[in-house]
């Protein structure tokens, strides 16, 4: 038996006129995504490659004592899942506030929220799953100096 769903979902047939999923491969990750320096966003899953308009999911990669741009991702919500490595989100007024995250904690970054992304080992790489609706949005903003971030050391 096929369940069949509400609307049109025809943007999402086979060659045989059927809904069918979508596998993206290791190796087929699209890399045309936005970046920021030493963050290696790939897509397995967004508009770039595969039918989905509604979702980017996909995973970054942080180098050691890498930190991004402040920035926020417009009305995209952000969810997030830390592979391995240990990474820090600075908000707040001046960036002054920050939550830690390591291996099995999930993250959500409400829309339009500045934040900036820090690896905080100097040694390892930070990974970590992202997903965003409705897609990867990433407006940067005026960068400030490491020293305004606690605890944030280069590698």
């Amino acid at each position: 038996m096929i369940h069949r769903s509400e609307g049109d979902n025809s943007i999402y047939a086979g060659a045989d006129g059927n809904v069918v999923p979508v596998v993206t491969r290791k190796g087929e990750e699209d890399t045309n995504t936005a970046q920021s320096g030493d963050c290696i966003r790939v897509s397995g899953v967004s508009i770039q490659h595969t039918p989905a308009t509604k979702i980017w999911f996909g995973q970054v990669s942080n180098t050691p004592g890498y930190r991004s741009l402040p920035h926020h991702h417009g009305e995209a919500e952000t969810g997030g899942y830390v592979l391995r490595g240990h990474g820090r989100i600075y908000f707040g007024e001046d960036y002054g506030q920050y939550l830690d995250m390591t291996a099995g904690d999930w993250v959500f970054v409400p829309p339009f929220m500045p934040h900036v992304e820090a690896n905080m080992s100097v040694t390892e790489e930070l990974v970590w799953l992202t997903a965003r609706t409705p897609e990867n949005i990433v407006v940067n903003l005026d960068d400030v100096a490491d020293s305004t971030l606690e605890g944030y050391r280069r590698a």
